[in-house]
């Protein structure tokens, strides 16, 4: 029997192309303030195990969604945008933990 809604994420074969686009913005989009997810746990998500993959989507289309709440391993903001991204993380009051080299997100922030 063939299904007329679409899979959800993380049921059936992972999604690519436009379809993977659009699904980690969706994921990446559904983040609440004052919370965080990894690339590598958007992508566990989708049933895929593309971090790379979620880390390209985001650095080319993620300008519509909430970018800061999308984090490397270890709670680190994306690269390149720490300055830019610490005023959303004050604003939405996500745990900081300052660091030797900066600062990356406490675990109690990670979805």
């Amino acid at each position: 029997m063939q299904r007329d809604e679409p899979s959800a994420p993380g049921e059936g074969t992972p999604p690519t192309g436009d379809d993977f686009v659009e699904e980690v913005l969706a994921v990446a989009a559904a983040i609440p303030a004052g919370y965080v997810m990894s690339y590598g746990s958007i992508a566990a998500a989708l049933g895929s195990r593309s971090a790379r993959g979620v880390g390209r989507v985001m650095a080319h289309a993620g300008g519509t969604v909430p970018w800061w709440r999308v984090v490397r391993s270890g709670g680190l903001p994306p690269r390149g945008l720490e300055t830019d991204a610490r005023p959303h993380y004050a604003a939405e009051g996500t745990p900081i933990v300052e660091t030797p080299s900066g600062y990356r997100i406490d675990r109690s922030a990670w979805i």
